[in-house]
Parts: C-alpha cells; sequence; structure tokens
C-alpha cells in the first residue's frame, strides 16, 4: 500500500487505526500521542481510569497503551473493565516498575505486552504495531493497493472498484485518482495537482483540474456517499463516504 501510511495504520475501512493512551503524566501523554498521530493513528488520550472506561466505551480503541499507576485505580483493574467493552483489544502496560513479579502480574492479567519507563517511543510505537498487525485490527493488503474507504486502486493493474463494482477511468482520470487517493484526506491544491498528474505549472489551465475532478466525481461518487469533496480557495481531498 502505498499511501505513506503503512498497513498497520489502517483499518479495512480505509480509516486510521483506533489508539488510546492512558496516563496520568499529561506532559507523557501529550508526547506519547504526538509521536503515534505522527506515525498515521488516531488517537485518544486520558488520565484516569474512569476516563479510560469511557473512552474505551465511546472511542472503541484497536489498542491501548495503559498506565499501571493511576490516581483513581490501577492499571489491572482498568484492563478487567475495558476488556468487559473490547474482549479482545490488546493492551501494552506503561509502568516505572521493573520487577519481575510485576512484568506477571500485568501479563497474567491479561496485558499483552510491557514497557517500563522510561522508555523510548520508537520502542512503543514498534511494540504496539506488533501488537496491532497480530490482533488483525489493521488491514493486510497487497503493496500494489491503494485503498481509501471502500474504494480500492490496483496500482499493478489499474484496476478500480468501488463497495466491489469496477470503475472504469481513463490514463489521466486513473493518475489524478492515485494522486488523490496516495494523499488521504490532505488538501491538495490545483497547482499540486497540475504538477502532479499533468506535469506543468499552474499557468491559467486549473479548469483542467475542475473538469477531471468532475469526470471522477460521476464515476466514483455517484450513487454513493461522497468521496472526493472540494475545500474552497484551498484544493481538493478525498477520504471514506460517511
Amino acid at each position: 500500500m502505498r499511501t505513506g501510511m503503512r498497513t498497520e495504520k489502517l483499518r479495512p475501512d480505509g480509516s486510521p487505526v483506533r489508539v488510546l493512551v492512558v496516563d496520568d503524566e499529561v506532559s507523557l501523554a501529550e508526547l506519547l500521542s504526538m509521536a503515534l498521530r505522527y506515525e498515521g493513528w488516531d488517537v485518544r488520550s486520558c488520565g484516569d481510569g474512569a476516563g479510560a472506561v469511557r473512552a474505551a466505551r465511546e472511542f472503541r480503541p484497536d489498542a491501548v497503551v495503559l498506565d499501571m499507576m493511576l490516581p483513581d485505580t490501577d492499571g489491572l483493574a482498568v484492563l478487567g473493565r475495558v476488556r468487559r467493552e473490547l474482549p479482545e483489544v490488546p493492551v501494552l502496560f506503561l509502568t516505572a516498575k521493573d520487577a519481575v513479579e510485576d512484568r506477571i502480574a500485568g501479563l497474567t492479567a491479561g496485558g499483552d505486552d510491557y514497557v517500563t519507563k522510561p522508555f523510548g517511543l520508537e520502542e512503543v510505537v514498534a511494540r504496539l504495531r506488533g501488537l496491532v498487525r497480530r490482533s488483525g485490527a489493521a488491514a493486510v493488503r497487497s503493496e500494489s493497493l491503494l485503498v481509501v474507504g471502500d474504494l480500492v486502486l490496483d496500482e499493478d493493474s489499474h484496476e478500480v472498484t468501488r463497495g466491489g463494482a469496477g470503475v472504469h477511468l481513463t490514463a489521466t482520470e486513473f493518475e489524478l485518482l492515485r494522486y488523490l487517493m496516495r494523499n488521504p484526506r490532505r488538501v491538495l491544491s490545483k497547482a499540486q495537482i497540475l504538477d502532479r498528474v499533468w506535469s506543468y505549472d499552474f499557468g491559467g489551465q486549473a479548469n483542467v483540474v475542475e473538469l477531471y475532478i468532475s469526470y471522477l466525481r460521476k464515476k466514483i461518487d455517484a450513487g454513493r456517499p461522497p468521496m472526493i469533496h472540494t475545500r474552497r480557495g484551498a484544493g481538493y481531498l478525498i477520504k471514506p463516504g460517511e
């Protein structure tokens, strides 16, 4: 999948994998959340056990990073309550303790992995990737496929489907769609599209972008929740239909 996101960062519907971060150290939670968002995940954070249980119920995360020591309860109790909501969600414990008995307690209670503070952000991200991949929450796709929602583009065969139905595109329409799908949820300006798809600089030809966007909409969005959107004065973007 050549979208700039690894396969383990996307759900099968094309939306980002969701990660819940639970830690009462605000600065640490913010730093970790920032690193995970930079990696491409959709992240929510909270600082206590009650908030973690509410977030698990509402946010429905695909993975949880959980501090063992919280102000209102301990991580093991939170794990039990979260697992009642989401029995299969993988959990990565964080703790300032490194005693063997603490590791055993966390893993025996149902935690899937364990990182001791202080830790490197790269280690946490790597562990989460492994947990998400093993849990099956992320999409497993061929390297030649670009996937956004129910829209699939095969860069090798040049086949496009939406909801399993084939979509016939001209060569230029295909290149325009490929550029949009390589940058999901990102607004692309007319100048950027001209340069990438038509390989010439912006110079009074923006109407060709509008024309081909309209062609794509007729083929991709007709009779379905729209995926191609206009941001007036900014450009165009593609995202899963709602």
